[in-house]
């Protein structure tokens, strides 16, 4: 048979209206005949028939397409948070359209772009956490589908959230290097994010347990990028740490680069714990002791928080939030 086979023509070779069939294809309730239903599947799967999936959704009211933004795709953090998580929608049943912001003016352009694709739920990873920008707090208030922020949020914004215990992950880190003996921990972390706040906190919060006070001179302001982190390295000469807490392994990769150019070694000159370890075995040697995030638990709650979103259909739904905990992966890079 040539062409592609359609609605009409299984309904004519069963004697039915192509609505009835349309209904039974779709798993509608309808009044066809148990018989009937059976005839109409034989004939559609004899004809290898394939549903309009455009017409279909008219039907459902439904794409089963998600959404997801996130902002560079090349950490891989958030690269491995994308495979994850459309493995997850794909084994659902969902298709996921992945898309990558670089700032917040991209993350409203693609909230647009998402919903006119007619996505059934968005995924979110905002660029900038602080962003007061009117456009895309306007822009996820007012959309018309359930949306989950992940990893990150914006203050202000009522919509549910998925993350990790940042403060907790920082304490973590802080604490080994401090049991290891170190009294002196400089701390590279970026403070124009309330993740990389979070994180300070809790380096903070593990110094001053051990009768430390922070020395704002050891906590050293870098971007989530390895070039800014090499740049910002180099204040780290000048103190007298030992140890060094890396916020993220881009900001850690900046800091090993920095240490190679002068000829310094990692745990011999300097002990580091670096936070998310999705690269320390490939990219460092030693292998970085790490603050781990989770990836595949991080989407698997996103995706049970949007499945029961969309479920729940309730707009006025109280917003939910799933904190989850970060653990401390034990390698070689501490002295």
């Amino acid at each position: 048979m040539s062409g592609k086979v359609t609605l009409r023509d299984i309904a004519n070779e069963v004697g039915l209206s192509p609505t009835s069939v349309s209904l039974v294809l779709n798993d509608r309730p309808c009044k066809v005949s148990a018989a009937n239903k059976q005839r109409i599947k034989e004939v559609a799967r004899r004809k290898r028939y394939v549903p309009n999936q455009i017409a279909r959704s008219l039907v459902m009211q439904r794409t089963n397409t998600l959404g997801l933004i996130v902002p560079n795709i090349e950490s891989r953090f958030f690269s491995s948070l994308a495979s994850s998580l459309e493995r997850r929608c794909r084994e659902h049943g969902y298709a996921l359209f992945i898309t990558n912001s670089e700032s917040t003016e991209s993350d409203s352009e693609l909230v647009r772009l998402l919903m006119n694709r007619g996505v059934d739920g968005l995924f979110i990873v905002v660029s900038d956490e602080l962003t007061t920008d009117a456009g895309l707090v306007g822009a996820l208030t007012q959309l018309p589908v359930p949306f989950v922020m992940v990893d990150r949020v914006v203050e202000g914004v009522a919509g549910d959230r998925v993350r990790f215990n940042n403060e907790e992950g920082g304490h973590r880190a802080t604490e080994y290097l401090l049991d290891n003996g170190h009294e002196c921990v400089a701390c590279l972390v970026n403070k124009n994010s309330n993740t990389g706040r979070e994180r300070m906190a809790g380096y903070e919060r593990a110094l001053r347990e051990r009768g430390i006070e922070p020395d704002p001179a050891l906590e050293l302001q870098t971007d989530y990028y390895i070039n800014d982190a090499f740049r910002a390295s180099a204040a780290l000469l000048d103190t007298e740490a030992t140890a060094v807490f890396a916020s993220s392994d881009n900001i850690a990769l900046g800091l090993l680069k920095r240490l190679f150019s002068e000829g310094l070694h990692v745990p011999d000159d300097y002990s580091v714990v670096s936070y998310d370890n999705s690269a320390a075995d490939t990219l460092f040697e030693p292998a970085l002791t790490s603050i781990e995030q989770n990836v595949a638990e991080l989407s698997d709650v996103a995706f049970e928080v949007m499945l029961e979103r969309i479920a729940d259909k309730d707009a006025a739904a109280t917003p939910v939030e799933r904190i989850l905990e970060p653990k401390l992966v034990v390698k070689a890079s501490v002295a």
